[in-house]
């Protein structure tokens, strides 16, 4: 038995942010009720990339129920009504104020239902001066600092997924399970907003700790950590590898071992991490040099020798046939992929992409008036 069979989810969710954490109580048993407006929620039309569904939407919506409802409508929002009044979960990332209008706000559906667990996905704090911004990822990147940190020192740029979303339906996922721990101790639901402005205000909070305490900024170092060095890519005589030297052993076991120049170990231009990051255009180019004599096959043998971490610096087209990548089947309405697993690994309720409204027939029969 999974561990959240017997859970009823009802979802009126779009994009990625609210389908990433109703995914995460899908794969975990619970019965997950997606409302859709007629056209298809946003992600549905991102592009066709798998047997005609989106990429997107095939990622985060296996082993739901879409059902096509008008919640503006008088009848259909009292269908709305019944389901939530028999659900332990309810989720929303409509546009900001929209739900709180239509009385589907979380604080709105927790006070009819006392039980309920009612999240409210937003983009900024609604009790904040920015509680009516409209936020989408890039959007969320950009105003929360991420990509000032992000990029080279002439470019900044947004991370190459959608962070913001996924992180922020993550936050979820783990506020609905602590809720869900507290009902069973106390019989009371909870009210919750996760906002995507303070997820990834959490995430910087390293940069923004240097600038209010260290009193300086942290640079753009593309592939390259702007806080640990080396912590960096390294070009060898036939690509690139990357290399991360964290604690005074492994830069002692660096300089001796795969440098060979052990009169760097205690140089007082690298003995320690922020002499190695205040002087990391030299340092750099000391390993320009000897990586640069190397082959990859060379360094990685040298590092490996030595017990320090490398990482290759992958494409898509590697990552596709890596060796520790699972797989799973998922089926959609076009065909079978092959998605990637889930990463907790344990078995998975699974299930297919459903197509839009296959189950509204059903929903409507099972919460109609007459056996709610």
């Amino acid at each position: 038995m999974l561990p959240l069979e017997g859970l009823l989810v009802v979802s009126i969710e779009q994009a990625v942010a609210a389908p990433t954490c109703t995914l995460r109580l899908a794969d975990a048993g619970a019965r997950v009720i997606k409302i859709e407006r007629a056209e298809g929620e946003t992600a549905r039309h991102y592009d066709k990339a798998v047997h005609g569904t989106s990429a997107y939407f095939a990622w985060l919506n296996r082993g739901k129920e879409s059902t096509v409802l008008d919640i503006k409508d008088d009848d259909d929002r009292a269908l709305v009504e019944r389901m939530v009044a028999r659900a332990d979960v309810f989720v929303q990332n409509l546009a900001p104020g929209a739900a709180a209008r239509l009385g589907l706000g979380a604080a709105d559906v927790v006070a009819r239902h006392p039980r309920l667990i009612a999240v409210d996905i937003v983009g900024y704090p609604q009790d904040s001066p920015a509680r009516a911004m409209r936020a989408y990822d890039m959007l969320i990147q950009a105003e929360s600092g991420v990509c000032a940190v992000t990029g080279t020192p002439d470019t900044p740029v947004k991370v190459g997924v959608s962070i913001a979303d996924v992180m922020t339906g993550m936050n979820a996922h783990a506020a609905i399970l602590e809720a869900l721990v507290g009902r069973a101790a106390t019989g009371r639901g909870a009210a919750i907003e996760i906002a995507m402005f303070d997820t990834m205000a959490d995430m910087m909070s390293v940069p923004l700790l240097h600038h209010d305490y260290g009193g300086k900024p942290t640079p753009r170092t593309g592939l390259a950590h702007a806080a640990i060095y080396p912590y960096c890519s390294v070009a060898c005589r036939d690509g690139e590898i990357v290399i991360v030297v964290q604690n005074p052993g492994e830069w002692r076991r660096l300089c001796e071992g795969v440098f060979e120049r052990p009169d760097l170990v205690d140089d007082p231009l690298y003995h320690d991490n922020p002499s190695r990051v205040e002087n990391r255009e030299r340092l750099g180019g000391i390993m320009a040099e000897i990586f640069g004599g190397m082959s990859r096959a060379e360094a990685i043998a040298k590092l490996e020798a030595n017990r320090l971490a490398w990482s290759n610096v992958s494409t898509v087209a590697d990552l596709s046939g890596h060796a520790a990548l699972r797989r799973i089947p998922i089926e959609t309405p076009g065909g079978v992929f092959d998605g990637v697993a889930s990463p907790l690994r344990r078995a998975v309720k699974g299930g297919p992409v459903p197509a839009l409204g296959v189950h509204t027939d059903a929903v409507r029969r099972e919460f109609a008036e007459a056996s709610s």
